[in-house]
């Protein structure tokens, strides 16, 4: 039976790291408003795959169906004035589905290709459909592969050790800001800028801040060695007067500006003052200061690199 989607259906694929699948976990709630184990979901929320740094595809879907013959009926009816192709995604285990073979997967893109009214072209298509086997059904639609953007920003001209890899501070971007709604965003103590570099290259409304003359010149050459257009004051968070929606805060724990519990404080004080909301990075907990100002925590995770261990708390 062929079930045409009305009411678009997204399929997404995922490639998980395992030190960072928690964090992957809280990205996808922030997403789609639910999470899963499996390295597939599928929703009706549309999210450019390229935006997360664990999706690694997307599947607009135009029918499920109940086999490939149903599919090949449905192809039929496509009429393209563009070059297209198909691509199976059974390339790896998916949930309980084990990988196609590369043959079984030519001959299953071939044969559906055939049946559409256009021209193939393999190298460069205009057009990229998908199709997908997954427990029991097959799905068809439109194919968007991600581009991992945020590799790209690996290599700028100022970084320091301690600072948040650049995937993390993507999917921290995005759980401060999930649905490019036009929210406000500060991160006042960017540092050399990780996270403010993921966020204005996502189209995200953010403005950085730290209290180092230097660190400030070196997030401000890094933003624009990305060709992105950015602001970064110099000063402490207490001097914030503007109200943001969300507040991205990695608290210093670096050996030469790791804050003191006091200086910790003062900072998620201030946080709760200009921001209806925050995203909190830490290494220690801080749990009873959140309490203390009358922050909420509403989703929380760990992402690990090696033995070291960083809390990303949602608040509100």
């Amino acid at each position: 039976m062929i079930t045409q989607q009305e009411n678009r259906t997204y399929l997404y694929t995922y490639v998980h790291h395992k030190d960072e699948f928690d964090l992957c976990r809280m990205e996808m709630r922030s997403f789609f408003g639910f999470d899963t184990q499996a390295n597939f979901l599928i929703s009706d929320i549309a999210i450019d795959p390229s935006r997360s740094p664990f999706i690694e595809e997307r599947l607009e879907v135009l029918i499920q169906a109940d086999n490939l013959t149903e599919i090949h009926e449905f192809a039929k009816g496509l009429k393209l004035d563009k070059t297209y192709k198909v691509i199976n995604l059974n390339k790896m285990d998916i949930g309980h589905n084990k990988k196609i073979s590369h043959s079984e997967r030519r001959q299953i893109e071939r044969d559906i290709g055939l049946f559409i009214d256009g021209e193939p072209e393999l190298d460069h298509p205009e057009v990229l459909f998908g199709v997908i086997l997954l427990d029991g059904f097959w799905y068809f639609g439109k194919y968007v592969k991600s581009e991992s953007i945020w590799r790209k920003h690996v290599h700028k001209p100022n970084s320091y050790s301690t600072a948040l890899n650049t995937r993390v501070a993507r999917a921290i971007a995005n759980i401060a800001d999930p649905h490019l709604n036009g929210i406000r965003l500060i991160d006042p103590c960017c540092g050399i800028g990780t996270v403010v570099v993921e966020a204005l290259s996502m189209g995200m409304d953010i403005v950085g801040r730290d209290i180092s003359p230097f660190v400030c010149v070196g997030a401000r050459e890094n933003i624009a060695f990305f060709g992105l257009d950015g602001n970064i004051t110099k000063g402490p968070i207490a001097e914030v007067t503007e109200h943001y929606d969300v507040a991205i805060i990695d608290l210093p724990y670096n050996i030469y500006t790791h804050a003191s519990p006091e200086e910790q404080f003062d900072i998620i004080r201030h946080a709760r003052r200009i921001a209806d909301r925050a995203v909190i990075v830490t290494v220690e907990p801080i749990d009873a200061m959140l309490a203390d100002v009358a922050f909420i925590i509403r989703d929380r995770c760990v992402a690990k690199k090696q033995q070291f261990e960083r809390h990303i708390l949602l608040c509100e």
